[in-house]
């Protein structure tokens, strides 16, 4: 439960301490005095966003700390998931700064919004006069006929599938569109594709051709050339290679007389023998240089494909060209893959479908078996708050697609009078009726949770005497499962608090604050008097107030 806020610089409060107690808590105060302010400071360590409009003096920051007590609310886990240190008296604080920027701790740790809120909504629900507008609305329906279901763990898997399948059903979508565009270019890629493919290219291959090309065009001077050097090194008349022979004859008959001669013998052997070796070579060159004018034709035409389908691509070799069959390759196997991969989708998708239909037929059917607890007991709460012919009916109606919550819409009707057709919320209740069909819904949410604290703000809008008396009693019976703050103007509730807490607010020369107080037994008869008065108590109104504290 809350035990403690303290608030410091927030609106019209400069600082402010106040304690709260199991049971009843009522507060009370003029309007204007404050009780909004105090709710506001309050949210903020609910996790409420702000900025530095709330700094009552913008040279100094806004600090606000409430402590909760834990112990028996079995939430140690929340922490331990959350590496944060664990305390049964728990503080939650929150730090406004001058610039605007805001910091939150748990237990002196500084955390996010998110996990602030996380902890925040399993200690305590502001109920204020915005949420019961909120009422009219479909999802806050939804989610009030769920909380009595008790099926979250099947809303989460249902939610789980739900988004797998939006996720799924979208990449399935994508691949279609993908493959209807990528089909109408299937046959320009295989055109591409075969073009390169009837060519079986090879890495190196156009620098050796055009090096053929050359050597065969020039084939008849190659010829001469290499004949003519043929005949200079062995030809009969002169021979470079017969006139080798005879000077290392000569030299050889010498070598006896002259040192270097056995030298120089050698030398020319040498010579000889690799002139012998290039001779040989150059004949055998001589004998494949032919010229063929058939495969002259060859090679100039598969050079004009290959320079054709450069200059088509715009690349300068055939690594390049090969690069791009192989990437037209790929593109063709992505396309025929297609069907193959959208028919695997389809069926986990097909999957998919059923489980959502499985589950979110589970999930009606849960909300339709606890519906009719909700309707009467409702109705029997309103009709004790004074609308003796109120009818509540909780409609489900079905839906053509899958919703993040099942498959289907909740719609709460009402009539507060006797042979009036249900319609909704929005269109036939009035302010008073919509507070005393939240606090029926709200009592009965005491059932189902273990919620520590819940705070109304004014439910009691739109009412008074026996009824506003009746409201009081729900609330006080709400009190006894859990702590309940109550702000309220009418002296039927305030009556029934165990704990009485005054809002007021006091002015200097230079400012205006805000503070709050428990009341004594004596301060509290004369606050219930004022209320039942005005400002002139009378006699009769203390006796009054005695006598609603004595109830």
């Amino acid at each position: 439960m809350l035990q403690s806020i303290y608030i410091q610089n927030y609106a019209l409060i400069s600082e402010l301490e106040i304690d709260f107690n199991k049971g009843l808590n009522i507060i009370t105060g003029e309007t204007g005095a404050g009780k909004s302010i105090l709710l506001g400071a309050l949210s903020l360590v609910l996790g409420q966003r702000a900025d530095t409009s709330v700094l009552k003096d913008k040279a100094r920051k806004c600090f606000v700390e409430a402590k909760f007590q834990i112990k028996q609310y079995k939430i140690k886990h929340f922490f331990k998931q959350n590496d944060l240190d664990y305390e049964d008296l728990t503080t939650i604080r929150r730090e406004i700064t001058d610039n605007g920027k805001s910091r939150a701790f748990i237990n002196d740790t500084p955390v996010n919004l998110s996990l602030l809120k996380e902890l925040s909504s399993s200690l305590i629900d502001i109920h204020s006069q915005h949420e019961s507008l909120l009422l009219g609305d479909d999802h806050f329906q939804l989610s009030l006929v769920d909380s009595f279901a008790h099926h979250q763990d099947l809303l989460d898997t249902y939610g789980n599938k739900f988004e797998e399948y939006n996720i799924l059903n979208s990449e399935y979508n994508k691949l279609i569109n993908n493959a209807e565009k990528a089909k109408a270019d299937l046959d320009y890629y295989q055109f591409q594709f075969d073009q390169l493919e009837a060519l079986k290219l090879t890495d190196g291959e156009q620098g050796e051709l055009e090096e053929e090309l050359v050597q065969l065009n020039h084939a008849e001077e190659i010829k001469l050339k290499l004949s003519e050097s043929f005949h200079l090194l062995s030809g009969e008349e002169i021979s470079i290679i017969s006139n080798l022979k005879q000077v290392k004859s000569a030299i050889e008959s010498i070598s006896k007389y002259i040192k270097e001669g056995e030298d120089l013998t050698q030398r020319i052997e040498s010579t000889y023998i690799e002139l012998q070796d290039l001779n040989n070579e150059i004949e055998i060159l001589n004998e494949k240089v032919e010229h063929d004018p058939a495969k002259i034709e060859f090679i100039r035409e598969r050079l004009d494909n290959i320079y054709s389908l450069e200059q088509k691509h715009k690349v300068s070799s055939v690594k390049e060209l090969i690069t791009i069959k192989e990437e037209l390759q790929q593109k063709i196997d992505m396309i025929n893959s297609y069907d193959f991969e959208t028919e695997k989708i389809k069926k986990q998708l097909d999957l998919l479908l059923v489980e959502l239909t499985n589950d979110a037929n589970q999930i009606s059917e849960n909300r339709k078996v606890i519906i009719p607890k909700i309707e009467n007991k409702v109705i029997g709460i309103l009709q004790l708050l004074g609308i003796p012919n109120a009818n509540f009916k909780v409609e489900q109606v079905p839906t053509e697609e899958f919703l993040p919550t099942g498959k289907e819409i909740i719609r709460f009707l009402f009539s507060a009078n006797k042979n009036v057709a249900l319609e909704e919320l929005s269109k036939v209740a009035s302010g008073g009726e919509i507070s005393r069909l939240m606090l029926s819904i709200k009592s009965l949410l005491v059932e189902t949770t273990t919620l520590p604290t819940i705070i109304f703000d004014e439910i009691d809008t739109g009412t008074s005497g026996e009824i506003a008396d009746k409201m009081g009693s729900i609330i006080k019976q709400m009190s006894k499962n859990m702590q309940v703050i109550n702000i309220t103007h009418l002296p039927q509730i305030a009556g029934k608090g165990d704990y009485h807490y005054l809002v007021y607010k006091k002015d200097n020369h230079e400012t205006t604050n805000t503070y709050i107080k428990l009341l004594s037994q004596s301060e509290r008869i004369n606050e219930i008097a004022k209320m039942l008065s005005g400002e002139a108590l009378t006699d009769a109104a203390i006796e009054n107030a005695k006598v609603l504290l004595a109830k």
